[in-house]
C-alpha cells in the first residue's frame, strides 16, 4: 500500500523560504518518477515540480529559479525547497508519485505567504 505523508508547510513572508518533505512508504521514490502539485483556493491543482527516476528534474515556469526537488534515496523522501516565496505560492501542496502509470497522492500540507 503506497502511502505519501506531507509535512513543512506554514506560513511565510513574501521573500521567505519554506521546505516542503514528503515521506513514503509503498513506493521508491529512486525507481519511481514523483512530483509535486498545488491547489490554490478555487483554482485547479496545478503541476510545480517533477523528478524522473533517473534524476532529472522538471519545474512549472512559475516556479523556475525559486523552487528546487530533491530527494534523499536513504530515506525515501522528496523535499521542495521553496526560496522568494510569493503571496501567489499559497496553496495546498500535493505530494505526488506514478508507480506504472497510477497516480499516488498525500493529504497535502497547506503553504500561505503573507505580503
Amino acid at each position: 500500500q503506497v502511502q505519501l505523508v506531507e509535512s513543512g508547510g506554514g506560513l511565510a513572508q513574501a521573500g521567505g523560504s519554506l521546505r516542503l518533505s514528503c515521506a513514503a512508504s509503498g513506493i521508491i521514490f529512486s525507481r519511481n518518477p514523483m512530483g509535486w502539485y498545488r491547489q490554490a483556493p478555487g483554482k485547479q491543482r496545478e503541476y510545480v515540480a517533477g523528478m524522473s527516476s533517473g534524476g532529472n528534474t522538471y519545474y512549472a515556469n512559475s516556479v523556475k529559479g525559486r523552487f528546487t526537488i530533491s530527494r534523499d534515496s536513504a530515506k525515501n523522501t522528496v523535499y521542495l525547497q521553496m526560496n522568494s516565496l510569493k503571496p501567489e505560492d499559497t496553496a495546498v501542496y500535493y505530494c505526488n508519485g506514478n508507480v506504472n502509470g497510477m497516480n499516488y497522492w498525500g493529504e497535502g500540507t497547506l503553504v500561505t505567504v503573507s505580503s
